[in-house]
């Protein structure tokens, strides 16, 4: 094949050597798995994955389907929004699924109506004076949660030098106590319906689909986007290039540590309730929805694009399962192998690209 002069010191560029997106393998990957659950559903169960089989409804595809793959998917996608921007500088995060369970019941309690069917609220937290209040209250509440379990996240990254594993687990195990001790174990319910509001019908996709588009644009398009990359691919170099690095990662850790509470509030919102069992296994979801989504573990390479075709991945997996009427902790064995598979598939890229 002919290659192209490059014009500085004889070097020539090979249009076949050009890398592919990363993004571009997770959506081929998404149509894989999307019709082989198609395939398989057509040859074993004589029915349709993606398209209606239905003759009293007018439609092409099953959009009850489509609605539901994405709709499971977003209250955990919020999450791995701020997760991504964690590992892009090179970081992990631990603590968000159990920050989801404390935020969800101290946001629920300032959530809660005075009446429910003409008597008082039999799970009531508070007295009066927290009943009925303006549903800002309660989201900035939670909000304000999130914020300081990543405030102390980020400090103990930034400033102690403790290992992100380290200071985030420790904060997990924290927050999962809290969200237990806070009502005794109890449940906290009966939410006003402006709060209920928030989590129904199709707005946590809604909210997901808003931040993604927002943290793409940051991260592709602002100085702090910038910097998440730099400092993710080497640290030090930032550092010396002026980029302030301990104030960056405090501020990465709190976005995270927000968008945590953010979806505790949506989740809450949309079950109604708040448990202190809320969120358990969401890190590590978020996490995987990130890898599979093309971002790399040691930082620097990743996109909020590839994080949501991640999320996509486990939506279609998660339904495809459940459409070929396969039991639950098959799920978690598949996604198990998925995660391990994105990582040696990450090693194996950096690798080739260090030979190269």
């Amino acid at each position: 094949m002919a290659q192209t002069a490059h014009g500085i010191g004889g070097l020539t560029y090979d249009p076949a050597k050009r890398a592919k997106p990363a993004e571009l393998n997770v959506f081929l990957a998404l149509v894989i798995i999307t019709s082989a659950f198609e395939l398989i559903g057509r040859i074993f169960m004589g029915d349709s994955f993606l398209f209606n089989t239905r003759d009293n409804i007018d439609a092409i595809f099953n959009w009850q389907r489509l609605n539901i793959i994405i709709l499971q998917v977003s209250i955990v996608g919020i999450i791995a929004l701020g997760v991504t921007q964690v590992i892009l500088t090179g970081g992990i995060d631990l603590s968000s699924g159990s920050v989801v369970g404390a935020t969800a019941m101290i946001a629920m309690s300032f959530a809660q109506t005075a009446m429910v069917n003409g008597s008082p609220n039999p799970k009531a937290i508070f007295g009066e004076w927290a009943m009925d209040l303006p549903v800002l209250f309660p989201i900035l509440v939670g909000l304000a949660c999130g914020l300081a379990a990543g405030l102390i996240n980020g400090f103990f990254v930034a400033y102690t030098r403790i290992p992100p594993f380290i200071a985030t687990l420790g904060m997990m195990v924290f927050a999962r106590g809290l969200s237990r001790w806070w009502s005794n174990g109890n449940p906290v319910s009966f939410p006003t319906e402006s709060y209920a509001a928030i989590g129904k019908g199709m707005m946590p996709v809604v909210i997901f689909v808003t931040l993604a588009i927002l943290f793409h644009l940051v991260l592709n398009h602002t100085r702090y986007g910038k910097h998440c990359y730099a400092i993710g691919s080497n640290e030090q170099a930032s550092r010396m290039s002026g980029i302030n690095v301990a104030r960056h990662k405090l501020l990465v850790y709190a976005i995270a540590g927000m968008l945590a509470a953010l979806a505790a509030v949506v989740l809450s919102s949309k079950n109604l309730t708040a448990q202190a069992g809320m969120g358990v296994m969401y890190e590590l979801d978020a996490i995987a929805m990130a890898v599979i989504g093309g971002i790399s573990l040691q930082g620097g390479r990743g996109s909020i694009l590839g994080t949501v075709l991640g999320a996509l991945i486990f939506g279609v997996i998660i339904s495809g399962f459940t459409f070929l009427k396969l039991d639950a902790y098959y799920q978690e064995m598949v996604k198990g192998a998925i995660i391990v598979g994105a990582v040696v598939l990450d090693q194996w890229r950096q690798q080739r690209r260090t030979k190269g």
